[in-house]
């Protein structure tokens, strides 16, 4: 294999926390060293990054691609390549499929289709319940010698706490990560919106941001009880705050994550019953936003992800109560997630240890690292060029963006796994 020389980069290393020019060089599918100026080339093949950011790829915790069931919405191969053109190296992938990813047999094709077909990483998570029904937890230990990351039932939180404490006891047997959706069923069940003002004058009906934090409560009891590795995968309010600082501060093994559009949207977007704003949890206040985007900064929050939800037009194009939740967002996580570094409320090193870093150290990767010895998992992107998204050019099948039509910044220029370019933007 050929070396590769990036030669002028403006360096973004979230372990160092540091935004620095240098060059690195690439040997082997890994980064075999880090330097402050540009070293002799040698026989290495040389790119010129003309001082724009090379960082490690990101790793998107919680994709979901519809396949086996609904591969109308999503593809392995759609979703590979909107991945790679979003520079996102590895995505890990839900298991709320028809059926759900809940046997061996079904993680196995999925990761037969996956490798076949995606140009990027993809980690499967498993089901932690049989069929994300609530009853009876699944074979953890095979799917989890099949492949599985970790376990979840996504969007279903399991509401009988006996099942739920068993399969926490029993992942923590076998150090599997259990990732949680935090909000209590039953205040939020058949919401559309949340609870407020604009809830009442849309005639929308809303859910209390109290839901997730008396979901969050429930989980972190459960965790001091059974001592098991946990992800809630989206905090989206000031509320569940001090309790989710509470539980790391006592020891408990707990991260956390959320999602780009509650990072960058707030409730007001939903504006005319606009349904590509509908997702789940849905948008949240701007004094919640501003709460959870001073979380990330602050690293109580570790992890930035699209929480991409492909959905046909057919399930969008209803009435606001009706339509699905969800939103696609392989190729719009990073532009998205620059909003907040162009607004000042957080620096490049800081919000790629969110993107990159922290998702590697929950999945225990090596990834997500600029260090010797690290996979070659790169992004090339002009932080500052502009764009006006167009959703019809998304490379997704399901084209359900909230940024259709938005200005943003942020271009992705070339992505490489294991140190081969797989996009590069023409």
């Amino acid at each position: 294999m050929t070396d590769t020389l990036f030669i002028n980069a403006r360096l973004i290393d979230p372990v160092a926390l540091t935004d620095t020019l240098g060059a690195l060089l690439v040997r082997g599918g890994k980064i075999a060293e880090v330097f402050d100026t540009n070293p002799n080339a040698g026989d290495a093949q040389v790119i010129d990054c003309g001082g724009k950011c090379l960082a490690p790829g990101i790793i998107d915790i919680g994709v979901k691609v519809s396949e086996p069931g609904e591969r109308h919405k999503e593809s392995f191969r759609s979703a590979g390549r909107a991945a790679a053109a979003g520079g996102v190296t590895t995505i890990v992938t839900r298991p709320d499929t028809l059926p759900a990813i809940d046997t061996p047999e079904t993680l196995e094709f999925v990761e037969r289709r996956a490798q076949a077909d995606a140009p990027v990483h993809v980690l499967p998570m498993a089901a932690l319940t049989k069929g994300r029904e609530g009853r009876e937890m699944t074979e953890i230990g095979f799917l989890q010698d099949a492949g599985a990351v970790a376990f979840s039932d996504a969007d279903r939180v399991v509401t009988d706490t006996k099942v739920f404490s068993r399969a926490l006891t029993y992942a923590r047997s076998l150090d599997a990560l259990v990732i949680g959706h935090t909000q209590d069923p039953g205040l939020s069940k058949g919401a559309a919106v949340t609870s407020g003002k604009f809830a009442s004058l849309r005639g929308l009906p809303g859910v209390t941001p109290m839901a997730e934090r008396m979901a969050l409560d429930r989980d972190i009891a459960l965790l001091e009880m059974t001592g098991a590795r946990y992800h809630a995968s989206q905090i989206t309010t000031a509320r569940a705050l001090p309790a989710l600082e509470r539980a790391k501060r006592n020891g408990l093994n707990i991260t956390a994550g959320v999602g780009v559009h509650h990072l960058t949207l707030n409730e007001m977007d939903v504006a005319d019953y606009r349904t590509f704003f509908k997702v789940k949890p849905p948008l949240r206040s701007e004094d919640d936003r501003v709460a959870v985007v001073q979380a990330v900064a602050d690293g109580l929050i570790d992890v930035i992800s699209s929480m991409h939800t492909p959905q046909d037009e057919e399930s969008k194009r209803l009435p606001f109560e009706e339509a699905a939740s969800g939103a696609v967002g392989l190729e719009t996580l990073l532009p998205a997630a620059l909003r907040l570094y162009h607004a000042e409320m957080i620096d490049l090193p800081r919000l790629f240890r969110a993107l990159t870093l922290n998702p590697a150290r929950v999945l225990g990767l090596e990834a997500g690292r600029l260090q010797a010895g690290a996979p070659a998992d790169l992004i090339l992107f002009d932080p500052d060029a502009p764009l006006q998204l167009d959703r019809s050019q998304l490379l997704s099948k399901s084209k359900n963006t909230p940024f259709d039509g938005a200005r943003m910044q942020g271009k992705v220029l070339g992505t490489w796994v294991d140190g081969d370019r797989i996009w590069e933007n023409a």
